[in-house]
């Protein structure tokens, strides 16, 4: 287990420092740092003093070394649209993000393993057909358009849940069903194919000729497998949930990260969009390897393996 987590751990620092390089890289690529975050209209000395300040007039070498420094201590710089430190402007929208994500993230569980569940017990069957009919529809409905729907519909006809702002448990409903339609889908149909592949296992024949109740080879026999491929999928969703939520936070006005992000980008606030970028990054690295830490102890054959 020691090696397993070693190796896990080293791929994940690895990981995270490539994310700081081709964050470095990219922003420079796209040309002059300055004139992409000054407005267009500045003059050449008020450009020139821009790259002074931010330092994108020293060396390529230096300038890489100082983000390094900076980044190993959370230091991106400072925020040119709110004027302050990029990072701790990150971690203040950070709670609003998680609330909605792990809203979301609920949602989409809560009905989805029941459904997935049902639906590959009985194939063919009346649950069957919900359960792949949600599938279908979690996967193909666009999550603004369904943001948009739920507005018209809850909001404004029925009036059972504010359109915008975090304000209480009410506030968030409709955005956390807007975020987790799509991983509904994605889990009702990955549970319902693992369940269907396990139920044809040799093991779980023998289980119900022992006479085992179903409830008992569901819960003791299918689940656990079943688990064992979600758990790896709510990990890589959750992180796609963060950095997805742009269009649900900016249409319902919610105060994450993703809303930020998108004012970032409008306001050309460089600083704040690389602080945003590898934050996001890092985030999913880490989610990923506390997926792979549980993988290693719902299956310990995987430690073994690896």
């Amino acid at each position: 287990m020691q090696r397993y987590l070693f190796s896990r751990l080293l791929q994940s620092l690895l990981l995270m420092v490539g994310v700081l390089i081709l964050v470095f890289f990219l922003v420079r690529l796209t040309g002059d740092p300055a004139r992409l975050m000054m407005p267009r209209d500045a003059s050449p000395e008020e450009l020139e003093a821009f790259r002074e300040a931010m330092g994108f007039n020293e060396p390529l070498h230096r300038q890489f070394f100082s983000y390094m420094g900076g980044a190993a201590v959370g230091d991106f710089g400072r925020s040119l649209h709110y004027r302050a430190p990029a990072m701790r402007l990150v971690l203040e929208r950070l709670p609003a993000t998680l609330e909605l994500a792990l809203a979301a993230m609920a949602f989409a569980l809560v009905f989805a393993i029941p459904l997935g569940i049902f639906g590959g017990s009985r194939p063919g069957g009346v649950w069957d057909t919900i359960c792949r009919g949600v599938g279908l529809i979690g996967q193909t409905v666009p999550n603004f358009w369904l943001a948009l729907m739920l507005i018209v519909y809850f909001s404004v006809q029925l009036r059972w849940f504010p359109t915008f702002g975090r304000d209480g448990l009410r506030s968030l409903v409709l955005p956390a069903i807007a975020l987790g339609f799509f991983p509904l889908g994605k889990f009702t149909r990955l549970v319902r194919s693992a369940v269907l592949e396990v139920r044809s296992e040799d093991y779980i024949r023998t289980a119900y000729s022992k006479g085992l109740l179903d409830r008992r080879v569901y819960s003791h026999h299918i689940f656990r497998n079943v688990a064992v491929t979600l758990v790896s999928i709510v990990a890589v969703q959750f992180g796609y949930m963060l950095g997805g939520s742009i269009y649900i936070e900016s249409i319902f006005a919610w105060p994450g990260i993703g809303r930020m992000i998108n004012e970032a980008v409008q306001a050309r606030d460089f600083p704040l969009v690389q602080a945003i970028a590898v934050f996001s990054a890092c985030f999913v690295v880490v989610l990923n390897l506390l997926s792979d830490i549980a993988y290693a102890l719902i299956d310990p054959r995987i430690r073994y393996e690896a």
